[in-house]
């Protein structure tokens, strides 16, 4: 019996086409600022960044398209 490492994933490689084929639409800015301040409240930094930056990147018309 032969054994492979790792063990291929075929679901992987189908999800990351699946990405490359459309960009996703982003969420409203007054649905992220809700996020930005629920993370501000909870003390969670990383997640107040992540907010603040996809805050900027959509009011910028930014998009995450993969070339």
């Amino acid at each position: 019996m032969t054994s492979k490492w790792p063990v291929p994933r075929p679901t992987e490689n189908a999800a990351l086409r699946s990405v490359g084929r459309r960009p996703r639409p982003y969420p409203s800015v007054p649905a992220l600022m809700a996020a930005l301040i629920l993370a501000n409240r909870a003390s969670d930094r990383h997640g107040a960044n992540l907010a603040a930056h996809r805050v900027v990147r959509v009011a910028e018309g930014v998009t995450d398209e993969v070339h």
